[in-house]
């Protein structure tokens, strides 16, 4: 089935990213994000690389073949995160736009069978093609709020928080501390459990989890 809601959701989230990083600076590049070690410019690379990640597999999807995620595995990623953090603002926002267009038209055509045809992701994980555009989705929205300019976690959309926060629920109690029990959830808005359960909140009632993916 083809992924309809999430590859428009894609799109948007790619649009909502863009338009912030009008105006961006050289200067602004070089500032510490909100991940550690992390600047503006290596989550901008990385945004950009991921999705060449992702049009890697849609293309391997497409020709019914399973590859890589991204050439090197993840010491390959993280070179090339390094490699290209440095860059002027334009080089950048150029690079972001022009993989944030090649991976929607790569979505678009892939043809509807090949949409349950298996990808692997950098960790080895096996996944249906037809999961590619919310990851993808997921990527824009959460490193969005990470660059820490002026976009956080409070404005990630309704439509995101609706269709990822499920996937994050569904996985929530192999991630919690050894013993712990589930947390009480109810009172708790949805957009902050899905911001706790990325590691981007953190809330005395509620345990710290472990890594997300």
């Amino acid at each position: 089935m083809i992924p309809t809601r999430d590859i428009d959701g894609c799109r948007a989230a790619q649009e909502r990213l863009l338009q912030s990083l009008g105006g961006l600076t050289d200067d602004a590049c070089r500032r510490p994000s909100l991940l550690p070690g992390w600047t503006v410019g290596h989550v901008l690379t990385h945004l950009a690389r991921n999705a060449d990640s992702h049009i890697r597999r849609i293309e391997g999807a497409a020709r019914g073949q399973v590859v890589e995620q991204y050439i090197g595995g993840r010491e390959g990623r993280e070179a090339d995160i390094e490699a290209g953090a440095g860059r002027s603002a334009a080089e950048l926002v150029d690079d972001v736009r022009d993989t944030a267009s090649a991976v929607e038209r790569a979505f678009r055509s892939l043809p509807p069978p090949a949409w349950d045809r298996p990808t692997k992701d950098v960790a080895g994980v096996v996944r249906p093609a037809n999961l590619l555009p919310l990851r993808r989705w997921q990527e824009v929205e959460v490193h969005h709020a990470d660059l820490g300019l002026d976009v956080t976690w409070k404005d990630w959309s309704d439509e995101f928080v609706a269709a990822y926060l499920p996937h994050l629920l569904a996985g929530m109690g192999e991630r919690l501390p050894a013993g712990a029990a589930a947390p009480d959830l109810g009172r708790v808005p949805d957009r902050e459990v899905m911001a706790w359960l990325f590691g981007r909140h953190h809330r005395d009632d509620l345990p710290e989890v472990g890594p997300w993916g």
